[in-house]
């Protein structure tokens, strides 16, 4: 009997007691890690949400008029009998609200230039952009939408490229990498004129690589959309003209 005592209490040695309390210090800073990296992932969807409502919330304030097509249907002229009221003025769409400065959580200053709406992954989001375009003002507005990368103002000829984040999700460019040749992108500017741009092309290039965005386009209208692919690691460049 006195042997057994002895035998049980030699098995809890120092250095097993030295052991548990090392095994009792990793679970609980196992567990302390686990928190912080929820902690972290649920701020950052709630930081992606809230950039969607701040998105949505610039889309349902955007007062862009509908496009009066009457005058290209008729083939009308017009005749301006009454100088205080010139024909230019009578036609200027406005556009105040769209082009009023708005500002970022950290100061960068932005506008809205356009919308783009893409039917087959039911995305539609207003297009920004920034006065000095660089990258640091470029990443602080990609939060909060897709935003101007490179090239001529909405829907005039050259390459308007567009780039947006990939939250893998449904928000702002995520599923732009499920476009296929023949998909159709629709991009509507402050005077309310929507032009319908087919896919023709996608690829995937380095991040360093910005031959996508030349402007050699053969007098044609062109857009680009970019995103990242699911591990970041390279870009995903999607590429349509203008439906004739």
């Amino acid at each position: 009997m006195n042997q057994i005592l002895v035998t049980k209490k030699l098995y809890i040695t120092p250095e097993l007691k030295r052991k548990k309390k090392v095994y009792k210090v990793e679970f609980f800073l196992s567990v302390f890690f686990v928190c912080i990296l929820l902690s972290a992932y649920i701020y950052a969807e709630y930081d992606r949400n809230k950039s969607e409502e701040v998105s949505q919330e610039i889309l349902a304030n955007l007062e862009i008029p509908e496009e009066d097509t009457t005058v290209a249907k008729n083939n009308v002229l017009v005749i301006v009998l009454d100088e205080e009221t010139p024909a230019e003025e009578e036609a200027k769409p406005n556009v105040a609200n769209a082009q009023a400065k708005q500002t970022t959580a950290k100061g960068y200053q932005y506008t809205t230039i356009a919308t783009i709406n893409i039917p087959k992954i039911k995305v539609t989001y207003p297009i920004i952009d920034g006065p000095t375009d660089s990258p640091e003002e470029t990443e602080d507005l990609l939060k909060i939408s897709p935003t101007k990368f490179w090239g001529p103002e909405p829907n005039e000829v050259g390459n308007f490229c567009i780039v947006g984040h990939n939250y893998r999700n449904s928000r702002f460019f995520s599923k732009v990498p499920n476009l296929v040749e023949g998909d159709s992108i629709d991009i509507t500017d402050l005077s309310g004129k929507t032009i319908t741009y087919k896919v023709y092309s996608k690829y995937e290039v380095d991040p360093s690589d910005v031959s996508c965005t030349t402007q050699l386009t053969n007098g044609r209208r062109e857009i680009t959309l970019i995103t990242c692919t699911d591990d970041s690691k390279y870009r995903v460049v999607v590429k349509a003209r203008q439906v004739k």
